[in-house]
């Protein structure tokens, strides 16, 4: 499956009620590290259709950031069930990344 552009406006119907795990991708473009984590991510959204993957661009959806107290990027969120329940700030290698979601 590929990657979810979440903004504001479908933010619940994506992550919050989704029946899937949802890993969520803060980002920007002019971030280093971002550029790093997002093929990563992608490729986990290719390989997992067991899960949803989303990625919201702070730049543009600066209420979800502050909602979630994203203070730095890539920041990575999971959540199951409406609820988060992982949290990672900084670039994580692929195993990290999977550790968060089976975590």
């Amino acid at each position: 499956m590929s990657v979810q552009t979440i903004t504001n406006e479908n933010f619940d119907d994506v992550v919050l009620k989704s029946g899937k795990p949802v890993l969520v991708d803060f980002w920007a473009e002019w971030c280093g590290p971002c550029r790093m984590v997002s093929p990563i991510v992608d490729e986990i959204a290719e390989e997992r259709s067991d899960i949803v993957v989303g990625k919201v661009n702070v730049d543009e959806q600066g209420e979800l950031a502050m909602r979630f107290g994203v203070m730095s990027i890539p920041t990575l969120l999971v959540f199951k069930g409406g609820e988060l329940v992982q949290k990672a700030v900084g670039a994580r290698p692929k195993d990290a990344l999977l550790a968060l979601l089976d975590g």
